[in-house]
């Protein structure tokens, strides 16, 4: 078994992007080929959005630092740190009120 040290990977995505254009940096850490889920850490810059987009199905947010905000054209949720929202099947952005990281777990059908 391999052990991600979660935290120190959300430190240096927090770095890369801070100092990248897009303000944004992310890495899949589960989903190898086959495999039924697949989780993505994405750090944000302060004031970054991820723009909106359609849910990519069944899906949650875990906000690992920060805080952000899951918005959709009629409701919105704002996450803090050891924060858990499922993703509604509808477009969507997450805004980035603070440099956060995110957790997106997305089930592969």
């Amino acid at each position: 078994m391999e052990i991600l040290r979660v935290d120190e990977l959300a430190a240096s995505h927090l770095e890369s992007a801070a100092a990248s254009e897009s303000g944004r940096s992310a890495t899949t850490v589960y989903g190898r080929s086959g495999a039924r889920l697949r989780q993505t850490l994405i750090a944000l810059d302060a004031g970054r959005t991820l723009g909106e987009h359609q849910s990519p199905g069944d899906a949650s947010l875990l906000c690992l630092r920060g805080e952000v905000v899951l918005r959709t054209a009629d409701a919105e949720a704002e996450l803090h740190a050891g924060d858990l929202v499922a993703v509604p099947p509808q477009r969507h952005d997450v805004h980035a009120r603070t440099a956060a990281v995110i957790l997106l777990s997305v089930a592969l059908h």
